[in-house]
């Protein structure tokens, strides 16, 4: 199987393109800057077709993950990047494989969880979830969040590809022990001793572990039968403080100073980052994924973290000794 993985380049890319790379496939990534590694890289620049839509025609899957990353501070030149690079890089792709003499059979499009409401009262799920952008004194950040999430969408169902599966992964943080991911700068947090609760610790956390997020993604490749939004989280999202104390608990720290929202508004400047990331409740659960019969090997938070920090002791051990 071949399998093109534009913007393949990050976390989430390295992580599928090392599984299915490993399993035998063969992987091409697409990337603004190629890089030599196991599998191929190809250039393109994320927004015009060029010599990189022959890796389309003849591929049996793509899975576009392409888009400037989020983890900035939302100043006019970044939301205009953030935003361009998801419809751009989409719109290139549906017209590569609306030109394939032979298209790929499934288009993996990745989407986000933020793309619904932050709320306390009840999950969001495929169906009855709220789309976000309406909350009352939501701050203006968020609802730009909202708008680059529903305009990523849009660009990917207008894309005219007859004939040809299309899926949209709203997906949660995905969490590995790779060195520069998520779950490695919570770890770094924790052992630190500033794993506490982010603001009130009220707001939900929905996440998924990088072996369920592979499973999820082989699963649906795999059902043909399946199209359109799909929730790519665990079933159990919990609050802040909850996630962080079951992390803590991992990693055998006892205490983690707590930060309150006005430390996270300052930290957030110097980190040239935004508090939306850390602040937003994501209440996300799969219910497409569950009434399908997709099987969760870490559905509980607890024994995620106990696992991830497991593999990231051994990745240090490795490391050291290499």
């Amino acid at each position: 199987m071949r399998v093109v993985i534009p913007g393949g380049s990050g976390q989430v890319g390295t992580i599928l393109a090392r599984d299915f790379h490993h399993e035998g496939h063969e992987v091409v990534v697409l990337s603004r800057r190629p890089q030599t590694g196991a599998w191929r890289f190809v250039e393109w620049d994320g927004a015009t077709l060029g010599a990189w839509q022959r890796e389309i025609d003849g591929a049996d899957v793509v899975i576009n993950l392409a888009g400037r990353s989020v983890n900035c501070r939302y100043t006019a030149a970044n939301r205009h990047e953030i935003l361009q690079s998801r419809i751009a890089s989409t719109r290139a792709i549906g017209e590569a494989i609306g030109r394939a003499s032979r298209p790929p059979r499934v288009w993996l499009q990745a989407s986000t969880a933020t793309i619904y409401a932050h709320r306390y009262d009840s999950p969001n799920d495929e169906y009855s979830g709220i789309l976000g952008g309406d909350e009352p004194g939501a701050p203006d950040a968020w609802r730009f969040s909202i708008d680059v999430a529903r305009a990523w969408e849009r660009a990917f169902e207008e894309a005219v590809t007859d004939g040809i599966r299309k899926v949209a992964l709203r997906s949660a943080m995905t969490l590995s022990p790779d060195p520069g991911g998520v779950f490695d700068t919570l770890l770094g947090l924790v052992r630190h001793g500033l794993g506490g609760s982010a603001g009130d610790g009220r707001q939900f956390i929905s996440w998924i572990h990088h072996e369920d997020f592979i499973a999820a993604v082989r699963w649906l490749i795999d059902r043909d039968d399946i199209d359109g939004a799909v929730n790519v989280a665990a079933p159990n999202p919990l609050s802040n403080a909850e996630f962080m104390q079951a992390l803590r608990e991992a990693c055998g720290v006892r205490l983690g100073l707590p930060a309150k929202k006005w430390m996270l508004e300052i930290g957030a400047v110097f980190m040239r980052t935004e508090t939306e990331l850390i602040l937003k409740s994501r209440r996300v659960v799969p219910a497409r994924l569950l009434e399908q019969g997709f099987k969760f090997k870490y559905p509980e938070w607890r024994a995620a973290a106990r696992d991830l920090c497991r593999q990231s002791a051994v990745a240090r051990v490795e490391a050291s000794a290499a």
